[in-house]
């Protein structure tokens, strides 16, 4: 659905974004994550055309995103939403009228029977159908955030693309957005990029992520793999540590996902191996559903062998830290 090969942008002499490649699939969940800065929101704008990029390529369906063609590019952009961590609605318009915006800004109307059928359609499906007339400032922000993602479905469009768009919520609200993106994603079969640096984000809906600093891709994969076991960098921006580790002694680090997540490792290793140990640190995420995390066991240096060697055997995840 959207490839981007070598990507390379610049503003005026700093370099914003350097040689950035990635795939993102049709009908996909994808999040785009780092720190303030990464160049994450300025990647979301070239790949809908708001923003040049100086080399490289962003193929959208094929297509280069390119701002030469400006007729060309306008026809992309119809077929990619936006919504953004500020909302954008016009305060003179009620819910009806800012979710029909785009088709006035292409010269569709907005009151015939077939329009008001599929505005209040997308309307219902956020949620809305009882604040249709009311104005932003009657709503909550979860509520005008609803708003903008029926906005940003009204045109049929392939790609939602999703600019901060829970930074200003609380939890619960940003799980309830959250909740709505995975339902369009699986009842209407919309590609969706999400570009955040709340990790929670990522954890509860993305499919497959990409970790960013200083414009460059450190790390891609699903958030369990990134996150359950992180490089350095993602360790930093979690501001994640392993606590006051023991000096005497293996300190050991175990990693479940998917393959491990369902045994009982530690009781199973104590019992066969009848091996005395201590857990120092550990940590439970809960990503799509399913529950992965880490453990930090102590063991004695003369045990170190043979623990390692069942964890190997029962395919575990670990490091000597």
């Amino acid at each position: 659905m959207i490839e981007l090969r070598n990507v390379k942008k610049n503003f005026d002499d700093l370099e914003v974004l350097k040689d950035i490649s990635m795939t993102i699939c049709d009908h996909e969940i994808y999040g785009i994550i780092g720190q303030s800065g990464a160049g994450k929101s300025t990647l979301l704008r070239c790949i809908n055309g708001l923003e040049d990029y100086q080399s490289g390529e962003i193929l959208v369906n094929g297509e280069k995103v390119t701002l030469e063609d400006k007729n060309k590019l306008r026809q992309m952009q119809k077929n990619m939403g936006m919504i953004f961590q500020n909302f954008n609605l016009l305060n003179r318009l009620d819910v009806y009228d800012n979710v029909a915006l785009p088709m006035k800004f292409w010269g569709m109307k907005t009151k015939t029977p077939e329009a008001k059928k599929k505005i209040e359609g997308l309307i219902e499906l956020v949620g809305l159908s009882d604040k249709i007339h009311a104005r932003p400032r009657e709503l909550s922000g979860g509520q005008k955030q609803r708003v903008a993602i029926a906005r940003a479905l009204v045109l049929d469009p392939q790609i939602l693309l999703c600019d901060e768009a829970t930074s200003a919520l609380d939890p619960a609200i940003t799980k309830e957005i959250l909740d709505l993106l995975q339902k369009i994603n699986k009842e209407m079969g919309i590609t969706i990029v999400v570009v955040t640096h709340q990790m929670e984000v990522v954890k509860q809906i993305c499919e497959r992520v990409s970790f960013l600093k200083n414009g460059k891709v450190l790390a891609e994969g699903r958030p369990e793999e990134l996150f359950v076991k992180p490089i350095r960098e993602v360790k930093q921006f979690l501001q994640e540590e392993s606590g006051h580790l023991p000096s005497e002694g293996v300190n050991i680090q175990l990693f479940f996902t998917d393959e491990s997540s369902d045994d009982p490792v530690i009781t199973m290793m104590a019992r066969a191996l009848n091996v005395d140990f201590s857990i120092c640190w550990g940590k439970l995420e809960d990503f799509r559903s399913n529950v992965f995390g880490s453990l930090v066991i102590n063991v004695k240096e003369e045990d170190r062998e043979k623990v390692c060697a069942y964890l190997d055997e029962k395919k575990v995840l670990w490091e000597v830290l």
